[in-house]
Parts: C-alpha cells; structure tokens; sequence
C-alpha cells in the first residue's frame, strides 16, 4: 500500500509537470480552448496509447486535436507516429502538408512526404523532399544513412551506374553490408551484365547470413528467364537454411506454380521497401520496437505486395505482448501459402500457451501438421518439439523416431532429435531409453552445453556418477558461462558431494541470476543449512512456498524441511 501511495505521487508530479510544459509551450492567445478537459484527456490518453502501440486508437484520440500543430511540435511528431503506425500513410502525407504550410515541418513529415511522391512515381519530388531532410541537423546515425540512401535512389535517372556506385561508396563505412546489398539491387537496376554474379558473391558470405537474399536472387533470375538456376539457388540455400521463411515460400510457389511476393529490382519504390524493412529489423533487434514499426510500415507502403513484411511487425507485437495485434497479422499471413500458413500457425500456437490456452493451442497445431501437404524434417521436428514442450511426451516420441529412422549421424538435425526424445523418455520415468539418446546425441555434437546439463543433472538427481557430472557441468560452465541453470546444477553437484561450501557460492550465483526459480531457491535453501546458517536456509524455504511456480511435490517436502530440517 505504501508503494502504491508513492507511486501514484509520483505520476501525479509527473503529471502536473508534463501538464505545465505542455501548456507553456502554446502560445498565450490560444490557451483557452485547449484548457478544455476535453482536450487534456483526448491528448494524454493518446500518448499512452502510442506508447502501448495501440497506434489506431492514439490516431482517433489525436484526430480529435485538430489544430494543436500549429503551435505544438510534440503533438505533430507523435501525431505522425499514430498516422503511419496505424498504416494512415495517405493521411500522414496530407498531415506532413498541412506542416509544411504552417512551417512546422520535420524530419519525419519531410520523409513521408518523399515516400508518398516516391511511391506515385514522382520522383523529381520525393528528390526535393529528401534532399530537405537530408540537410536536417541532429539526426540519428540510422535516420542520416536512411535517408541519405533514400536521396540516393530518388536521382537515379540523372545519372549511370558509375556516378551512382561513387556515392554509395562515400555513405557511412559502419553500414558496409547494407551497402553491399544496395550495390546488389543497383546493378540490378541498371541491368548490368554483373548482378548475377555480385548476387552470387553476397549469398555466399561466410561471415554474414546474407541468406534472405538468396530469395531475391532466384526471383532475379526467374525475370531474366533462368528459372532452371532459380531453382539450384532455391535448392542450395535451402540445404543451408533449411528454415528460413522466404525461400520455403518460394520453393513451395515455384515447384506448384503460384505467385511469389512481389519485387521487381527495377522499382525504386521496391528496392527502399526492403532497405527501411533492413532498418526496421535493426531497430527491433534494440527493442527500439515503435521506431521499428515506424520505418516498416513506411516499407509496406511502399511494397504492399510484400506480405513477408508482416512477418516483422507481428513479431514486435509478440515482443510487447500485445497478443491480439500478433494474432490478426498472423491469421493474414496463413492465406499466402504453406510455409506461412505452418509459420503463422506455429507463432499463434505459442501465443495461445502464453495465454494459458493449451487445448486450444495443441487442437490447432496438430490440425496444421495433419494438413501440410509436405511435411519434411523440419516440419516434423519442430511438430515433435511442441508436443514435447508441451507434455505430450509420448506423442513427441513418435516424431522424433520418424526423424531420426530418416536421417544419418552427420545430419544437422540428428543430435537435436536425439537429445529431444531423450528429454521426452526420461518424463516418462523410461530411464535407460532416455540415458541412451543423451548420450548418443553428446557423442554426435559433444558441446550441447543444455544436453550436457540435462543429462549430468539426472545423474545427480539419481545419485550416480556424481563426478563425472561435476567434471561434464565444469565444460558446460565453460561453454554456456553465466548461465543460471547450469550454475545451479554445478552447485547441486558440490552439494551431493558434500563440498558445502563451494555448493553455496555457486547457488547464491544462481538464485541472482534467477531470483524468482523455486528449485534454485531449494537448493540455495540446503545449502545454507548445511553451513550453519539455518535462519537463512528456512527464509529461502518460505519463500519457494510462496511462489506460484513451485509445484506441489516440492511445497510438501518445503514444508517437512521447515519442520525438521535437514
């Protein structure tokens, strides 16, 4: 009660603070109408909801507030935020206008004016409008090579490749690989006799997965009419990738003759779709997820045909736990083919467990799978790895035997569909079946730091071959460091062998790393009592009865330590 006084204090003055620099800002002979309760509410309740990313209702509430740019920039800024987020771009353009006439214009309104002309194929003005917000100050190191790029694109038709490729060179050296994929698409552009083969030479990087662009190689090469050297690309990226999305939807459209996505290196308005979309995964990957969506949606726009986008924007949505936005982009994307419908069904699944809607999640998981028309490896892998996550133990079995009777040792998959039914046999209390498939999958791929882990801590729990489980979770800290499950492990190793005080310092570690784990708490508890500190050992013990994540088996033997002690 007393954190929620102080709290609500706390917002109160941040309030009032945010109140008075709101109205300190508008000029004095407009203040009365906005005193208005009206326009208080409609304004803060329009910040709180672009900052909850509930980018539609923020723009009804702003709509409200017509009038306000005229003399408060933080209202336009966020006003444009809410427009393109919401995916209003035409009414972000007649806004970025209205700001222009009134003065009031800014990087951002500049950059979707740029786009609207770029994207109606006027690019002598969206050249003008990117030129404006190049020369902008205080811009981000990302807005400035963006939108340097975007000025770049708007004059190709005044220039050769030869002029162009020079000022590409001269952007920003932090930002070499997109530039290497801009080179790429220029060439592509220009029709030069070289795409083929920078295609080539980008795809096969060995230090960065430029494997998203193996995708638009194939689909270059199907528009020159080398469809048989589309599909060797589709086919050996695949044997790589096995997983990626894009490729998996490609190979799938091109073997039953649908349409791919589409892209056409010669659009302009194409090629920067995918470089803001570039930019945009950046920004999620720093979890900077508004300014993400900001640039995507700008990409959509652009490419609306280029339904992967959404693939990104569910995902922030996921990240933010806003299930419902994540849920409607991925029932979209089921109509695009198989592969996105087995990715989109997978995604909801995972929601639906997050909502504690388990029946529902695995009616409609194993629905998808009974529909694949093509259920390779990795289809049924990832089938098998659900069911095992959750609790289908049996059922997992079955498709990870599938696999591994397919496959030889040396398959990519082999050490992880071994390990994976290991883990489903020993919850089924089948000991020496699950002790047999760790071990087979540690001598196949013998740095698994969670298989090392899992399998040493069985052994632990069973009371045999408790050095060499100390010797082999010792590799896995060395291999995984700072991880709290291995640390918990090592130290419940030290404990069973009596070294009470080393298990202590390494389950003290363990319980900072993750202070919230009943059975780390347990641990840390025993270890304490056994070092004489018998106070502390039964305020850990006390605590693991108050956490909701504790089962109940654990409670019951909690509850007999605090009675008698070890």
């Amino acid at each position: 009660m007393k954190f929620f006084k102080y709290f609500t204090k706390i917002t109160l003055q941040s309030l009032f603070v945010i109140i008075f620099i709101f109205f300190s800002t508008l000029e004095a002979k407009n203040l009365d109408k906005y005193y208005d309760a009206s326009y208080i509410s409609n304004y803060f309740s329009g910040i709180l909801l672009l900052n909850e990313s509930k980018y539609e209702d923020s723009y009804k509430k702003f709509k409200k507030l017509d009038g306000l740019e005229k003399n408060y920039r933080i209202y336009s800024l966020k006003n444009l935020y809410a427009l393109v987020n919401s995916g209003n771009l035409n009414q972000a353009f007649i806004f970025a206008k209205k700001l222009e006439r009134l003065k009031q214009d800014s990087f951002e309104s500049d950059l979707i004016i740029g786009i609207y002309h770029l994207k109606n194929f006027n690019t002598n003005f969206s050249k003008k409008y990117f030129l404006k917000a190049k020369n902008r100050k205080n811009r981000s190191i990302l807005d400035k090579f963006i939108i340097d790029t975007l000025y770049i694109w708007s004059d190709l038709k005044t220039k050769n490749l030869e002029q162009v490729t020079l000022e590409l060179n001269n952007l920003d050296n932090r930002f070499e690989n997109l530039k290497k994929i801009q080179n790429v698409f220029l060439n592509c552009f220009y029709e030069s006799n070289k795409t083929e083969f920078l295609f080539e030479n980008l795809t096969s990087n060995q230090k960065i997965d430029f494997s998203r662009y193996n995708y638009f190689f194939a689909n270059f090469l199907e528009m020159i009419e080398k469809k048989e050297k589309a599909r060797m690309v589709i086919k050996s990226s695949l044997k790589k990738h096995p997983r990626n999305l894009l490729i998996n939807h490609y190979k799938n459209n091109f073997e039953n003759l649908g349409n791919n996505f589409e892209f056409n290196c010669k659009n302009e308005s194409d090629v920067i779709a995918e470089l803001l979309y570039i930019a945009a995964n950046a920004l999620s990957s720093q979890s900077i997820y508004s300014l993400s969506n900001f640039y995507l949606n700008l990409s959509k726009y652009l490419n609306e045909n280029f339904y992967a986008y959404n693939t990104l924007l569910a995902e922030n949505f996921y990240k933010i736990e806003d299930f419902s936005s994540a849920k409607k982009i991925y029932n979209k994307l089921n109509n695009y083919g198989e592969a996105f419908k087995w990715y989109s069904d997978k995604q909801i699944s995972k929601i639906l467990i997050k909502e504690n809607k388990k029946e529902k999640s695995l009616n409609l998981l194993n629905k998808s799978y009974a529909k694949l028309l093509h259920k390779g490896l990795y289809e049924t892998f990832d089938y098998a790895e659900f069911l095992k996550n959750n609790e289908e133990f049996e059922s997992s079995i079955k498709y990870y035997t599938q696999i591994i009777k397919k496959i030889s040792k040396q398959h990519p998959l082999y050490p992880e569909a071994t390990d994976g039914r290991g883990v489903a046999y020993e919850r089924i209390g089948d000991w020496e079946k699950a002790e047999r498939d760790l071990l087979t999958s540690l001598e196949v791929k013998p740095d698994q730091a969670y298989v090392i882990n899992y399998l040493a801590y069985s052994w632990i729990e069973k009371g045999v071959k408790i050095n060499k489980s100390l010797e082999m979770l010792k590799k896995a800290n060395k291999l995984r460091s700072n991880d709290p499950y291995i640390i918990d492990s090592l130290g419940w190793a030290l404990f069973k062998l009596e070294r009470y005080k080393e298990s202590k310092d390494y389950l003290q570690l363990a319980v900072k790393l993750m202070p919230a784990d009943p059975i780390v708490n347990d641990h840390f508890g025993d270890a304490l009592w056994k070092i004489g500190n018998e106070i502390q050992a039964r305020y850990y013990w006390n605590y693991v009865l108050k956490l909701d994540e504790a089962e109940k088996d654990l409670k019951k033997k909690i509850e007999l330590k605090l009675i008698k002690g070890l």
